[in-house]
């Protein structure tokens, strides 16, 4: 058993708690249903990929789960509570979730440092030194500790992803939450940003990932759920979607990414 597939089958074994659990979730905007009815868990450690066509409703569930949108039926439960409404207790849950974008959303007139260290400092209360040091570590961890001086406008489109995944690291979250976090990058930077991705995963973070990264959901995702029309059409192990799909409708999204089940 290769080292990878060794840590995905001791994370099965020792899967803790439910740390995110959706049930029945409901979305509309106005006549359109986002979401209709989705039911999935994610589990401590574990790495869960959304895939499906556009639209399906894979963005829409991850801004629901810390409560950048609201839902209209079902529940979203973490690590226990369901997700609380009103806004003091919500800021408190999006603490402990780390969320990356599309688009980076980098304070344009701050550096690298000064943006991984704004969160720490302004929302956790730390220090400026204690703020500095924690950001340092995180730039370090994602491989920019030579570009804590640089302006956003001075970074390739890789890099700043990775200054965003590295200030939400700097919050120290439960779980991370990522949408789409390659789809804005040219070909030559994406494979930074998984990178930086599948090391977080070998190290045990929880995250939820919507992707269009066919390989990555494969052989880093513990768990893959797909999407079709608002609703999960299908969900298990890597293994499962990709090589033996149950259902025609995974069968004809994977087909036409190169993926023959």
């Amino acid at each position: 058993m290769s080292e990878r597939n060794l840590v995905q089958a001791l994370r099965v074994k020792d899967a803790g708690a439910k740390i995110i659990r959706y049930q029945g979730v409901i979305k509309r905007y106005g006549d359109f249903q986002a979401l209709d009815g989705v039911f999935l868990d994610v589990h401590a450690g574990e790495v869960v990929c959304l895939i499906g066509p556009s639209g399906s409703g894979k963005s829409t569930l991850l801004r629901c789960t810390n409560g950048l949108e609201s839902i209209e039926g079902g529940d979203i439960e973490f690590e226990g509570a369901m997700l609380p409404r009103d806004p003091r207790s919500l800021r408190a849950v999006r603490q402990r979730m780390g969320m990356v974008f599309q688009s980076f959303e980098l304070f344009p007139h701050l550096t690298a440092l000064a943006n991984v260290s704004e969160g720490p400092r302004t929302v956790l209360g730390m220090s400026r030194i204690n703020a500095t040091q924690r950001a340092m570590a995180m730039l370090d961890k994602v491989g920019l500790s030579d570009k804590v001086a640089n302006y956003p406008a001075t970074l390739s489109g890789g890099q700043q992803q990775r200054v965003a995944i590295a200030r939400a690291l700097a919050m120290e979250p439960d779980v991370m939450l990522f949408d789409e976090p390659t789809s804005a990058l040219d070909p030559e930077t994406i494979g930074e940003v998984l990178n930086v991705m599948k090391k977080l995963a070998d190290e045990g973070m929880t995250m939820v990932v919507v992707t269009h990264e066919m390989t990555f959901a494969r052989h880093v995702g513990d768990w893959v759920a797909v999407f079709d029309a608002g609703r999960i059409v299908e969900q298990g192990p890597p293994a499962q979607i990709f090589d033996a799909p149950a259902t025609e409708r995974t069968r004809e999204f994977l087909s036409h990414l190169g993926w023959a089940g």
